[in-house]
């Protein structure tokens, strides 16, 4: 899914890459003072929350605010992919099963949430069936039902014209799903044929292939209830019907979230919330300096899970009591700049190349603020995603370039020079600085790359994720950061290289790469019941998108969060790329 990148400031980086190899204290468990509210609070330490619960508290009362620079694509949980709002939207979007709430990579387990068990495979993985809880309701006490969660499936994913901003893996594999036309077309009561309700409590999805991974598809928010009847398309965002613990008190679009506790929800039929706070605000397009200043004062979380920024990160480094305020992990990301194949001179592979080796992935590293924020990349999978192997089909000295087999490759593209543009999101100093870095390298050895900004609410649905509007604009370069829909190789992978994730707006796959042999390759990992032969596929796949040159690893991405003080059940979590766990977020300050 799409990552929110940290945002920083051109004026720290020197200090920043100098302060990068700065080694973080790791500590462990700690449990808040409810009965105080005082700034003298003790840390937990550095890196606590990546190893357990900071500040576990079951005190119920106050307000959580959130800060977010920009704005979500959206609020809906069937038109969104930003990881944040994975995350976020599961305060009031109950998806049949979803992750833990806990610290580093045990947070990856997943467990039901809607469903009462996990999936029941049959048919060699082609069928899952699903049993949902007893007793379910929304905000307004109407029953929650399977054909709430099959609508909801439907419109997420078959509705491309009307909801574009998810991914589309349900469109891909439920058998017959390549010839529906989704809910607000096809008006018929039976809907797609292959998601079955037998019942109000039981969902069947008939897939295309065996699909292995099926459990993690459905912790997507796409499979959070929505009822038909209260649906009102790309509107339906203004009016949310909640299955979760809180629900929407007022939304202005660009401005501000309220939300509050949802009086028909039962703890009963959900083991993992626990409705700490009596409100939750999410405040949108704050200024990033600001929402620094707001951590650290303990006012709000950065909802976007950002991370300082370079000037903050600078203090927080050097001051030995705000390191211990910070929590800093990897989280199964990678920055890369994708190369648009479909844009001349680009479905050339050889001017492919001549664009990996131009770029010295140090100016780009220390422009994302160091090591401390991640290590220089060379493979599409990062190391803690099932199916990493070690490699660098494009290595040069030092990663900072070869100019000589740049213009070799250029050469034998039939070009001296190229010009192209290359995108990056506005509100994101760093992407820009990244992609600034780049476009110097790149310049040494004859390609001209001008810049182009897009605010990153709009990125993927009217800019960078619209392949007409990238031909059009001569769009050759795209800045991008990744994570894993799920924690394994196809859920990084999959809505990236293959080519029937290619959509006319929301496209994710900016190379748009359609390569038959990874296409094929895909498909046969999908359908693989042993593991470590998943793993073994994903591996090549890896290695056949790098030998194609469809896009250039950066850094394998890391995260530095500072905790906010008053803050209680904090986790950094591997689930949703080393941001903190937001379902049980409470806070002591009343």
């Amino acid at each position: 899914m799409e990552e929110n990148p940290p945002i920083m400031r051109r004026s720290a980086l020197a200090a920043v890459a100098a302060i990068g190899s700065v080694s973080l204290l790791l500590a462990g468990c700690s449990k808040a003072d409810d009965n105080k509210n005082s700034d003298d609070t003790k840390s937990a330490g550095a890196n606590a929350a990546t190893k357990d619960v900071v500040n576990a508290s079951t005190t119920k009362g106050g307000t959580v605010t959130y800060d977010l620079s920009d704005v979500p694509d959206s609020f809906d949980p069937g038109n969104t992919y930003y990881a944040y709002m994975y995350n976020f939207s599961r305060l009031y979007a109950r998806p049949l099963m979803t992750f833990t709430p806990a610290a580093g990579s045990k947070g990856n387990t997943l467990v039901p949430d809607l469903a009462a068990s996990k999936g029941v495979s049959s048919d060699g993985g082609k069928t899952w069936t699903y049993k949902l809880r007893s007793g379910l309701k929304y905000q307004d006490g109407t029953a929650i039902t399977s054909k709430d969660v099959k609508y909801a499936v439907e419109r997420s994913n078959f509705a491309r014209d009307v909801l574009s901003l998810g991914p589309n893996y349900f469109q891909q594999f439920l058998d017959g799903g390549d010839k529906y036309k989704g809910p607000y077309k096809d008006k018929s009561a039976e809907g797609l044929k292959s998601i079955e309700t037998p019942d109000d409590t039981t969902v069947v999805f008939h897939l295309n292939t065996a699909f292995q991974e099926f459990d993690y598809l459905v912790a997507a928010p796409q499979t959070a209830p929505v009822p038909q009847a209260k649906d009102t398309g790309v509107d339906y965002v203004k009016s949310i019907v909640s299955s979760g613990s809180y629900q929407f008190q007022s939304y202005e679009d660009g401005k501000q979230a309220v939300l509050v506790r949802n009086k028909n929800w039962d703890p009963k039929t959900d083991p993992l919330r626990k409705q700490y706070p009596d409100k939750i605000v999410v405040n949108l397009k704050v200024n990033p300096e600001t929402i620094d200043k707001d951590v650290i004062a303990g006012d709000a979380i950065d909802l976007g899970g950002t991370g300082v920024q370079a000037s903050t990160q600078a203090q927080v480094l050097t001051d030995t009591a705000k390191k211990a305020n910070t929590d800093n992990t990897y989280g199964g990301r990678l920055v890369y700049m994708a190369i648009n194949t479909k844009v001349k001179p680009f479905d050339n592979i050889a001017c492919r190349k001549a664009v990996q080796y131009a770029i010295d992935k140090v100016s780009v590293q220390t422009a994302e603020g160091g090591p401390i924020r991640g290590d220089i990349a060379s493979t599409v999978l990062p190391p803690d995603i099932p199916g990493y192997a070690k490699s660098d089909v494009y290595a040069t000295a030092g990663n900072k370039g070869d100019a000589a087999k740049s213009k070799d490759q250029l050469k034998a593209c039939g070009k001296t020079a190229i010009n192209t543009n290359i995108t990056a999101r506005s509100d994101r100093p760093q992407e820009i600085d990244a992609a600034t870095a780049i476009i110097a390298s790149l310049k040494k050895v004859g390609i001209n790359a001008t810049l182009k900004q897009y605010p990153s609410g709009k990125y993927f649905t009217d800019y960078a994720g619209v392949p007409k509007f990238t031909e059009k604009q001569n769009v050759g370069l795209i800045m991008m950061q990744w994570g894993a829909d799920w924690p394994s190789g196809y859920g990084f992978l999959q809505q990236i290289l293959n080519g029937a994730a290619i959509g006319d707006s929301g496209n994710t796959n900016l190379s748009q790469y359609d390569s038959k042999t990874v296409n094929d390759l895909l498909a046969k990992a999908i359908g693989t019941e042993d593991t470590t032969e998943r793993n073994t596929i994903y591996t090549q796949i890896d290695k056949q998108a790098m030998d194609d040159a469809v896009l250039v690893p950066l850094t394998y991405f890391k995260v530095l969060l500072a905790r906010p003080k008053y803050a209680t059940n904090l986790v950094s979590t591997a689930a949703f790329s080393g941001q903190y766990d937001y379902l049980n977020i409470g806070t002591t300050k009343k």
